[in-house]
């Protein structure tokens, strides 16, 4: 007599044998023929089919009385191949891949010696590719699997090749295992592979691996349709735009280390701001500069060395390095720039039409030598050639509502290098490559600019209006570009070639600006706005205003 553990086996191996029969019949399969198929009985067929609808993992169409595989597959498909991240990713690049080129496209990932599609985007023609998903293919003769192992280091690689039985699945399946070796070595110095109707008699495709920010290799792209549409030639155009999408969806996978939203962000112990602005950390005092734009001072934070947090007096937020806050000086009229000069030069408030200078001990401020004459100021800041003295860079008003930006001369007039339509709110010196960079909020875009290169202008990246209001830059040590949200809650980093890296959320609405500094070099301190936050907000909102510091 049988044991309920065996019989309990026979009955699991029942129901995979059901759910692998229905699965490899796409228009599904009715009871009656699963029974004869797999010789079961009718009741127990009825039985076990039952149990598996009502786990979602098939489902019965009412109409043609078949049972087809259900949501559920798809879902723990995904989950098995731990892509939800890449599938995300890839969404956009997959559609915008299929209105560039009317074809169907693909997002496919290595299992083992075979290569499963896990998106599709169907193409806008009426004969078109259309694999189905979770369809596995063999590595060798498809654009994505090639296009896999190229991307591959060359022991797994070569470990791979070397199991692979070579098929040959049409006339065209490259069967040789030296000339598939050396069409990987060409697939990897130009960046895209091509399948050449190797799997499907008039079909050709162009794929491209997909490698994250740590060099794994996530999965391909690719594009397929008919081999009288997608002629060589044609492949050859498109290659290069299948690699820039798979790169751009690697881009989004680089998230090497933790996000800086796993730390808190701790209000310093100080005031709250109106507009607070404009933040600089001086490595040669150990202090932190900032402005409140509109009830304009300049204000100054140094740690206390040696405290640590305490509690925070109100929202119950736990403050940050203890340290003073102490008012600098007062102006006169908004504060649109703080220039901090370092050591003993004290630091200059630059306001619409003027600038006066700060020295440390002195009573009263000296204005500017030579300040441009009528010119609106917009945003200012120092930089210069490594080992030179920095001069003053700033962006001015036109007379068309833009912006002009330049280098101020020793007679008060602007080297004009750079002008735009719309209003510039940040100009930002980065010593690393002797680049200038500005942020437009009315686009949300961050500006690249060389002085070497005049009216040469790199968008490094573009920020959705819904995201927030690009709001001040600063340059952390790794080469990171971050940059605040207003109205968006949070802060955030960009990596050099401008894909998003890490996001931090705050507990205000209006964070304004951004500075790297600290004893190691390795804070973020953000300063925020209080003015624009609605009074029914400041309840959930209590810290705006205030300065924040977060550990990088």
């Amino acid at each position: 007599m049988a044991s309920p553990a065996a019989e309990g086996t026979a009955a699991l191996e029942k129901a995979l044998d059901l759910l692998e029969a229905v699965g490899a019949a796409p228009e599904g399969l009715s009871q009656a023929e699963l029974a004869h198929r797999l010789g079961l009985p009718r009741t127990t067929a009825y039985r076990l089919l039952a149990t598996l609808v009502a786990r979602g993992l098939l489902r019965r169409d009412p109409l043609r009385k078949v049972y087809c595989l259900g949501m559920r597959c798809f879902e723990m498909a995904r989950q098995a191949y731990a892509m939800p991240d890449l599938a995300a990713a890839a969404a956009l690049e997959l559609r915008a891949l299929r209105d560039l080129t009317g074809e169907t496209t693909y997002l496919a990932a290595l299992d083992g010696r075979e290569v499963v599609s896990l998106e599709r985007c169907d193409g806008a023609h009426s004969q078109r590719s259309s694999s189905a998903l979770g369809q596995r293919k063999p590595v060798h003769c498809t654009s994505q699997g090639k296009a896999i192992l190229s991307a591959l280091g060359e022991a797994e690689r070569d470990v791979l090749v070397r199991g692979l039985a070579l098929k040959a699945v049409t006339p065209r399946t490259i069967t040789d295992r030296r000339r598939l070796q050396a069409e990987l070595r060409v697939t990897a110095a130009r960046g895209y592979a091509i399948d050449d109707e190797e799997i499907v008699a008039g079909i050709r495709c162009v794929g491209a691996p997909i490698v994250d920010g740590r060099g794994q290799v996530r999965g391909a792209l690719s594009v397929a349709g008919p081999a009288w549409r997608l002629t060589p030639e044609r492949l050859e155009l498109l290659g290069p735009e299948v690699a820039e999408a798979a790169r751009r969806v690697g881009a989004q996978l680089q998230r090497v280390r933790a996000p800086v939203a796993d730390t808190v962000a701790r209000a310093l112990a100080g005031p709250w701001a109106f507009h607070g602005a404009h933040a600089h950390w001086c490595a040669d005092t150990g202090v932190l500069y900032w402005a409140d734009t509109l009830a304009p001072a300049l204000r100054a934070w140094a740690p206390l060395e040696g405290a640590a947090p305490a509690p925070g007096p109100d929202g119950g937020m736990a403050e940050g390095p203890l340290g003073a806050d102490r008012a600098v000086a007062g102006h006169d009229a908004p504060i649109v720039g703080v220039l901090v000069h370092g050591g003993a030069g004290g630091v200059t408030l630059v306001s619409g039409q003027g600038a006066v200078r700060w020295r440390p001990g002195a009573d009263t401020p000296e204005p500017w030598p030579a300040w441009p004459s009528g010119a609106v100021v917009q945003a200012a800041c120092l930089g210069g050639p490594e080992g030179a003295q920095p001069g003053a860079w700033l962006a001015t008003e036109t007379a068309e509502g833009g912006s002009a930006v330049g280098r101020l001369q020793g007679d008060g007039s602007i080297d004009v290098l750079w002008r735009f339509s719309e209003p510039l709110q940040c100009l930002r010196w980065r010593a690393q490559d002797g680049a200038l960079l500005a942020t437009v909020p009315d686009t949300g875009a961050i500006l690249l600019m060389h002085p070497d290169s005049p009216g040469v202008v790199r968008r490094l990246v573009t920020v959705p209006k819904g995201s927030g209001r690009v709001s001040g830059l600063a340059f952390d040590p790794d080469g990171g570009v971050w940059t605040a949200l207003r109205d968006g809650w949070s802060v955030v980093r960009f990596l050099p070639d401008g894909s998003l890296d890490r996001v931090a959320g705050l507990p205000v609405p209006c964070p304004t600006d951004v500075a790297v500094g600290g004893a190691d070099g390795r804070t973020l301190f953000v300063a925020t706005s209080r003015q624009p936050v609605a009074l029914d907000m400041l309840a959930n909102a209590p810290l705006s205003g205030r300065l924040f510091a977060l550990p990088l």
